[in-house]
């Protein structure tokens, strides 16, 4: 009587699972069909270019959406998070992460040398054969990494919200000059270049600023974080604005679980955009072989060994972690950009994987700047494929400039579309590699930026876990000194040297409360 019957159970669960994992279903569903929908648009539509302009613009809609929440979400997140940690223990959970993204990325970058250098893919073809697309980004190695640390510490924090500062050299014309080879200019001298001509003349440049749209996500991560550790430490005056940003969080969470309704369709349309947009399919057989590599390495770094290392520190299954991710990997395969990917990386991380809040909203804003794997990958096999296209040997000192260059570089590169061909420039400038050679990839990087940008956003939510297990320490001491405070909270705003002396035996000891106001110690247990 009242026993459930074995097809009853059977369809509970599987009404379970579809209630679950609906939004990843229909997501799956709306590649499939996007695929389709594409080409077949692009084989019998015959879309003129503004047709397709207005075809792609449910998929532009789902773009704006999620570059909307990023601002809100990345300062609710980053100071809630920082400033729920004692100072202390934020740093030590800073520094893991950090090490963490510099391991991964160092490995990600080992990795695409070896595997470029094995394969060899521009050795069997030369430049002139490629067809060449765009223009180069005018990027110095120098003022680069300069507009980075100044990027870090903006000068107006409502400016940093969408724009961030970016510096050109200009040159400076040359009239003449005097006898002791100087200038007669009036114009700030930033830097003098020589140049090979008979008459040795040198080049003459100013720095000039300016700001480009999008948001400056360093400069705000670094001053949340301080903004964090201050309220944090401000106790009961700063505990105000603590509860504003965690009210804040939650209200855009819960926007982008509207946002999330979307989705499917928004994505329908951009793959299906994105098939019609592009003309030429040939140049994918003239660079399927540097795809493959690229692809390739991209796969082992993603299957292999960032689920080893995780394996190895967390001792859990890495597989369903990257399962529980998965919404969020098919959406940074869809639009390409880690940043936009945040707010379903942050659900993913903390609804499936039940990944701490508190480590979630300091770690992953973080690694969806600085921690850039696949595109730290991607900018190696580039560099030494444009060699090998040339016919250049390089030697173990250059191969090692690129791997620094390009884990520098990646650090620097934004988390939106196709950043990572700007700081491509600089992998090239520094081993002396045509810098206009980047134009050779630029035909097939809008693909390779989509699956590099999914081992990113990878590589972030398997550190949350690792970062996670390595704090369960200070995680729990945090949690039962809290658990403390709730039950007694007057016991640790003692003022005199007795009652201070109360205070240090009431956090290292458990205790029992009277009626009365006095406290004794009649019960322990180890914390």
């Amino acid at each position: 009587m009242g026993k459930e019957t074995p097809g009853k159970k059977e369809g509970c669960d599987c009404k379970r699972f579809l209630k679950n994992n609906w939004l990843l279903l229909s997501t799956i569903l709306a590649v499939v069909l996007g695929i389709g929908l594409g080409v077949a648009v692009r084989e019998y539509g015959k879309l003129s270019n503004l047709d397709k302009f207005y075809f792609a613009f449910p998929g532009e809609v789902l773009m704006r959406m999620l570059k909307l929440i990023i601002l809100p979400l990345i300062i609710s997140s980053m100071i809630t998070g920082v400033a729920a940690l004692d100072s202390s223990v934020s740093g030590k959970i800073g520094l893991r992460a950090v090490v963490y993204y510099f391991f991964t990325t160092a490995l990600a970058v080992i990795l695409g040398i070896v595997l470029v250098v094995t394969i060899k893919p521009g050795v069997s073809q030369k430049a002139d054969e490629i067809d060449r697309m765009g223009s180069t980004p005018e990027v110095s190695t120098v003022d680069a990494m300069l507009d980075l640390i100044r990027n870090m510490f903006p000068e107006n924090l409502v400016q940093a919200c969408f724009q961030q500062y970016k510096t050109k050299r200009e040159e400076i014309k040359i009239t003449s000059t005097d006898k002791n080879g100087t200038f007669p200019t009036d114009e700030p001298i930033t830097a003098i270049m020589p140049t090979e001509s008979s008459q040795n003349k040198t080049k003459e440049y100013k720095i000039v600023g300016m700001y480009s749209d999008g948001i400056n996500v360093l400069g705000l991560i670094v001053f949340c974080l301080v903004f964090g550790i201050v309220i944090g430490k401000m106790g009961e005056k700063g505990q105000v604005l603590v509860d504003f940003f965690n009210a804040l969080n939650d209200a855009t969470m819960y926007i982008v679980q509207i946002i999330m309704w979307y989705m499917p369709l928004g994505i329908l349309f951009l793959i299906a955009g994105k098939i019609i947009e592009v003309e030429d399919w040939e140049i994918f057989r003239k660079l399927g072989l540097y795809m493959a590599t690229v692809l390739s390495g991209l796969a082992i770094h993603s299957v292999v060994i960032l689920p080893l290392i995780y394996l190895i520190i967390v001792r859990k299954n890495p597989y369903q972690f990257a399962i529980g991710m998965a919404q969020a990997l098919l959406t940074a395969l869809m639009i390409s950009s880690s940043s936009a990917t945040l707010p379903v990386t942050f659900r993913c991380a903390e609804e499936k994987n039940h990944v701490d809040k508190r480590i979630t909203r300091f770690v992953l804003p973080v690694g969806a700047t600085i921690n850039m794997d696949g595109t730290a990958l991607y900018e190696a096999v580039a560099a030494v494929f444009i060699a090998q296209l040339n016919d250049l040997e390089l030697d173990i000192g250059q191969i090692v400039t690129i791997s620094v260059t390009a884990t520098a570089a990646s650090i620097g590169a934004a988390g939106v579309p196709q950043a990572g061909l700007v700081t491509m420039v600089i992998v090239l400038s520094a081993v002396g590699l045509p810098a206009e050679d980047v134009t050779l990839i630029i035909a097939v990087d809008w693909l390779l930026d989509r699956f590099r940008t999914m081992v990113n956003v990878l590589g972030d939510a398997f550190g949350t876990g690792v970062v996670e297990k390595l704090s369960k320490m200070e995680l729990e001491q945090m949690d039962t000194i809290s658990e403390v405070n709730i039950v007694n909270p007057f016991a640790l705003e003692t003022t005199d040297s007795e009652d201070k002396e109360t205070k240090k035996s009431y956090v290292n000891g458990a205790f029992a409360i009277d009626k009365s106001d006095t406290i004794s110690f009649t019960q322990t247990s180890q914390f």
